[in-house]
């Protein structure tokens, strides 16, 4: 299971006026995802990384059956709402706090969101979708009151089908989501300097 164990940067959490979670990729680090954080208006941010045990959230793709990425996939939601509660008891409104992730990150990003939908500052999943072999429609209730949601993926991403990151953007949208899906011709998978200045624009 996930140890509680992040990486916090940025402003004091009793000084900042938002906040910013960040989920780093399957074999990345919370130190990697955090080097974006150079690349963005993030100043008064309170920056926070957990860290997944072992590199990994969860251990086969997120399109596989929901059970068997258990119960890893339980606590790595669990830990993320851990963060966000911790945000919220030092005042820091959900509506000025923002989950941003990469690859399995953003999968993670996506479902966390969706598990726990309210009005967010922003939800941004660089290349990822909602987790399952199918997407599970009744697992999400909530509203999200129009929060801002950034997708983006290549048009044939060896990880992380286009298919299922239309499927969420449809499943973001009936939850009041506004979300913006941009898809890059024949992206390896990775983050474009383009990607981060678009995130860029969803902080400031």
């Amino acid at each position: 299971m996930h140890s509680k164990q992040f990486i916090e940067t940025g402003s004091p959490l009793d000084k900042a006026k938002k906040a910013l979670i960040m989920l780093h990729g399957r074999g990345g680090s919370a130190e990697d995802i955090l080097s974006l954080a150079t690349h963005l208006p993030v100043d008064d941010f309170y920056i926070v990384a957990p860290q997944a045990t072992n590199h990994t959230w969860y251990p086969l793709s997120f399109m596989a059956p929901t059970s068997q990425n258990e119960p890893w996939l339980s606590s790595a939601l669990t830990l993320i709402k851990a963060v966000s509660d911790n945000i919220k008891q030092g005042g820091i409104a959900p509506e000025h706090t923002y989950v941003m992730g990469f690859s399995q990150g953003a999968c993670l990003t996506l479902e966390f969101a969706a598990r726990n939908a309210q009005k967010w500052g922003g939800v941004i999943a660089l290349t990822g979708g909602l987790i399952g072999d199918k997407l599970e429609p009744e697992r999400y209730a909530g509203n999200f009151l129009g929060t801002p949601i950034l997708m983006t993926n290549g048009n044939n991403d060896p990880h992380v089908p286009l298919a299922r990151s239309e499927q969420s953007k449809q499943q973001l949208e009936k939850m009041n989501a506004q979300v913006e899906l941009l898809v890059y011709p024949n992206r390896p998978h990775t983050i474009l300097q383009e990607e981060l200045k678009k995130v860029a624009g969803y902080l400031s």
